[in-house]
């Protein structure tokens, strides 16, 4: 269930368009992981390496911080520097 509605929410924000061939190296291990999801899933791989770099780009989008909040939590962290560490004891 899950694998499916990630697959549908991955397609519907990434839409497939064309593809751009490139070249690239991988651990053997992690190759041979991925060529067997791909045939256990009856998908190509270059399928199944599509879809992991998607999920990873979503991941790293949402983990990133945004720069205004990060300036804020800097400027609050030097302006009650004094307080958060009272606190902290």
């Amino acid at each position: 269930m899950y694998l499916d509605s990630s697959r549908w929410i991955m397609n519907w924000c990434f839409p497939m368009r064309a593809l751009r061939k490139f070249s690239s190296q991988a651990e053997p291990q992690v190759l041979k992981a991925m060529q067997d999801i791909a045939d256990r899933e009856g998908r190509q791989l270059q399928a199944v390496l599509g879809e992991a770099m998607r999920e990873y780009l979503a991941r790293k989008q949402q983990q990133a911080p945004r720069r205004n909040v990060l300036e804020a939590f800097q400027e609050s962290v030097r302006e009650r520097d004094e307080l958060y560490r009272s606190l902290a004891k």
